[in-house]
């Protein structure tokens, strides 16, 4: 379990985003199961995993890169860093890669500008954009570390480490999409937590409704 002081791993920024109490349930109470997507991500990881780096026309490839912030207390693993050389030096470029395609929400969006903070505290210079790559699409998206995500990603940094904190689990907000797709359903059962609270509201609502209630 998470302490207060522990680093707080790349991956879990991910998973607050898309969901806390995802990110609770995995990083707090060591849980996990897979299903098909997480499947197919440990696939498509599989390369980047290995690690290694390689020269391409001057551009310095590094795979499985090793990264840390002390300022925002994070850790973890790029899955790989393109070096741009320039008049400055080299530009550090995280590209992290993703099944499936681009999505409506911004989760990946900050594991990702999460890599820049990293790179830049790191390498002593500003790292500016990155890359998702999708699977599915087999496109990089290019990510700019605007201000909004470098705060949307700080904000969510602060919501973990509080959360490690405390170290319980939020209860479950159910989001009928993201809940379908998430391999932790059967764990969380958000339906199941989520029936006792509408079954108050609705007897509140019955009894505000009720002849004679506001007299």
């Amino acid at each position: 379990m998470p302490a207060e002081e522990d680093p707080i791993p790349l991956s879990a920024l991910q998973h607050a985003v898309y969901c806390l109490r995802q990110a609770a349930l995995i990083h707090i109470e060591r849980l996990w199961a897979e299903n098909r997507f997480t499947a197919e991500g440990d696939v498509l990881h599989a390369v980047a995993d290995k690690g290694g780096s390689r020269k391409m026309r001057g551009l310095r490839r590094v795979l499985a890169l090793p990264l840390a912030c002390r300022r925002l207390n994070l850790s973890g693993t790029a899955d790989l860093v393109e070096f741009l050389p320039g008049p400055a030096g080299e530009t550090a470029f995280p590209v992290e890669y993703k099944r499936g395609k681009p999505k409506l929400h911004r989760a990946d969006e900050v594991q990702l500008c999460a890599q820049g903070l990293c790179l830049e505290e790191m390498t002593g210079q500003p790292v500016p954009e990155g890359a998702l790559y999708y699977a599915e699409t087999r496109r990089r998206v290019t990510v700019p570390f605007d201000a909004d995500l470098r705060r949307l990603t700080e904000a969510t940094v602060a919501d973990l480490a509080a959360l490690f904190a405390s170290r319980m689990t939020p209860p479950p907000t159910p989001h009928k999409s993201r809940c379908r797709a998430c391999s932790l359903i059967d764990l969380c059962r958000p339906e199941t937590f989520a029936r006792p609270v509408r079954q108050w509201r609705d007897r509140m609502v019955e009894k505000a409704l009720a002849p004679g209630a506001s007299e």
